[in-house]
């Protein structure tokens, strides 16, 4: 779908005025006045399970959410539709990144206790994948060993903290606003430790954001022993990521990965 949805999907939602097409994402969102309405992107079982998950953590007074909403029939999906709440906030700026990493840690803090999702181990698309390279539990695409991700590869040691459910996509999700608790949208469950989450906004934002390398140094004195292999981790996770979604880039992405995994492969030496 890459055009607005359907006048009877916005009528059974109860969306009203000008529809407005957003930016980010995948481009396949549009605003209705209060809702947000975007094509199904998930298995209709996780967005059951997301809904509850998100009105169990709406209403906390450190982060907002935004929960799916129900049409006037009960239904979370119309003609191939979802609704989401609308939410006012501002994507951060490179020297916001601390603020999106701090908003993830509060939203972790309301996920502790929720148990693991079945459909996680039904998985099968290129972040899901590159999450399991990350953490041993498959091997990396023959094509995908290129220098920065062997590097990566040959500096991973065990880690020991406790799993839980996290937010896997932090950096581009968590908008902000001046007056209000900072929003945390599109929920991409895994489970991991929470620190994972914030050591791929830490990687995220050195290697496609612009922030400098500072930021590694500065969260790493901030985070557990242990840091620095998440950090190992969450270059992988993307890496692979990267190279399973356009590995005709191979060649720019050993390019805009290789100051951080340097930065990374060294901070791991030293712990």
């Amino acid at each position: 779908m890459t055009g607005p949805p359907p006048r009877s999907a916005l009528d059974a939602f109860g969306g009203s005025g000008k529809l407005e097409p957003l930016d980010g994402g995948q481009g396949t969102a549009w605003r209705a006045g209060a809702l947000v309405l975007k094509p199904l992107d998930m298995s209709e079982a996780e967005l059951e399970w997301q809904a509850d998950v998100l009105a169990a953590v709406d209403g906390a007074p450190d982060v907002r959410v935004a929960p799916p909403v129900r049409s006037a029939g009960g239904l979370l999906v119309v003609e191939g539709w979802t609704a989401w709440r609308f939410e006012v906030g501002s994507p951060p700026t490179t020297e916001q990144y601390r603020e999106v990493m701090a908003a993830g840690r509060a939203f972790h803090r309301h996920l502790d206790g929720w148990p693991r999702p079945a459909f996680l181990d039904r998985r099968d698309h290129p972040w899901a994948r590159a999450d399991r390279v990350a953490w041993s539990e498959e091997p990396p695409p023959d094509r995908a060993r290129q220098p920065h991700v062997k590097a990566l590869l040959d500096a991973r040691r065990p880690v020991r903290g406790p799993a839980q459910l996290v937010h896997g996509d932090l950096t581009d999700n968590v908008h902000l606003h001046p007056h209000l608790p900072p929003l945390v949208l599109d929920l991409s469950p895994y489970w991991r430790p929470p620190s994972y989450a914030t050591a791929i906004v830490a990687a995220d934002a050195v290697v496609f954001r612009g922030a400098g390398l500072g930021l590694i140094e500065s969260v790493c004195a901030e985070e557990a022993a242990d840091f620095p292999q998440l950090l190992v981790r969450a270059l992988l996770f993307r890496a692979v990521a990267d190279h399973l979604l356009a590995p005709e880039k191979d060649e720019d992405w050993v390019r805009w990965f290789a100051p951080a995994v340097r930065a990374v492969v060294a901070l791991a030496e030293r712990r």
